[in-house]
């Protein structure tokens, strides 16, 4: 059975074998920085089957003006279960007072954007906004 609940940086192994396991390699290259990467966060939640982590949401920001999705990421062996769609809502309900909730995925990433969609997120451009990086 599924549990889902908060966790901290001491789950750093469980987080980086979920990276690993789906090719996110950017946050793979310093586990230092992936450590404070994670106390920092402002909220992380996940599912869990027994004590095994298989799925978080990972959200940082100021948690009233601003928040932003920064990883929802879901075990492949577990996907099509609706565990990412119950992480992203808990954050969803969590933060529903938050004014600006964002989650930022890359634009050839079909399956995400239908899913985000999906959950009622809608394009930068549809609230007449456009977003920088560098």
């Amino acid at each position: 059975m599924l549990q889902y609940r908060p966790f901290g940086s001491d789950r750093l192994a469980d987080v980086r074998a979920l990276y690993e396991k789906e090719g996110w390699r950017a946050y793979l290259n310093d586990d230092r920085k992936l450590e404070d990467a994670l106390q920092n966060s402002l909220w992380l939640y996940g599912a869990f089957e027994g004590d095994r982590l298989i799925g978080f949401v990972r959200c940082v920001g100021d948690g009233q003006h601003i928040l932003l999705v920064q990883d929802l990421i879901v075990d492949p062996d577990f996907r099509g279960q609706g565990i990412g769609t119950a992480l992203f809502n808990a954050a969803w309900e969590t933060y529903a007072h938050v004014r600006m909730f964002m989650v930022v995925t890359d634009i050839p990433s079909e399956g995400a954007n239908r899913f985000y969609q999906r959950l009622g997120m809608k394009p930068l451009e549809k609230g007449q906004m456009i977003g920088y990086f560098r």
